[in-house]
């Protein structure tokens, strides 16, 4: 492993060993200050690309001369 890794894998180690050692409610706190805002900005992202892609298929059939339904 290289020396950026290696160091990467030491704070990374250093971070769980601070939260494993953490109160329970305290972890549930930084879990929902952390995670809540996460998976709130990864659901908008997933959403906005599933909107697109029906978007995209019809941009493509109307200017291929395709019926309009």
């Amino acid at each position: 492993m290289s020396d950026g890794w290696s160091a990467v894998a030491r704070w990374w180690d250093g971070v769980e060993l601070w939260l494993t050692r953490l109160p329970l409610p305290a972890q549930v706190v930084l879990l929902m200050v952390v995670l809540l805002p996460a998976c709130w900005g990864l659901a908008k992202v997933i959403g906005r690309a599933v909107d697109a892609i029906p978007e995209r298929a019809h941009r493509s059939g109307s200017s291929a001369g395709g019926d309009d339904v």
